[in-house]
């Protein structure tokens, strides 16, 4: 059986100085599942991809951030600015942690009305 921990949830600008307080929750949060350190690592990284991707989109906005934790996964949901997703080019920022989330994560899509990223990484012990 899991055990469900309370959405932790953080609210941050998208301002790149930012970068490492969204990556240390992250790594606690993930500390409260059944992940590795190699899978506590993988989302950090993804959490820090997609604060980047949030960053290149609607620099300085508001973005919210939300971590589900159980015994078996962690999933993520940042809620950026926007309504839509613009098109990103192919030396955009966004383009590149577009790549890392959809190959780190176990599940990865965007969501539209308001933008949402949302990721899931599984634990694997």
């Amino acid at each position: 059986m899991s055990s469900q921990v309370p959405t932790v949830s953080l609210g941050v600008a998208c301002e790149p100085r930012l970068a490492r307080l969204v990556r240390m929750c992250a790594a606690n949060a993930a500390t409260l599942s059944s992940m590795s350190l190699e899978r506590v690592e993988d989302l950090r990284m993804a959490a820090e991809e997609a604060f980047i991707y949030a960053c290149s989109l609607t620099p300085g906005a508001s973005l919210d951030i939300a971590f589900d934790v159980d015994d078996a996964q962690v999933a993520c949901e940042f809620t950026l600015g926007c309504d839509r997703f613009a098109e990103i080019s192919a030396d955009d920022p966004a383009a590149y942690a577009d790549v890392i989330l959809t190959t780190v994560c176990d599940d990865f899509e965007k969501r539209e009305g308001p933008c949402r990223l949302r990721f899931i990484l599984k634990a694997d012990v």
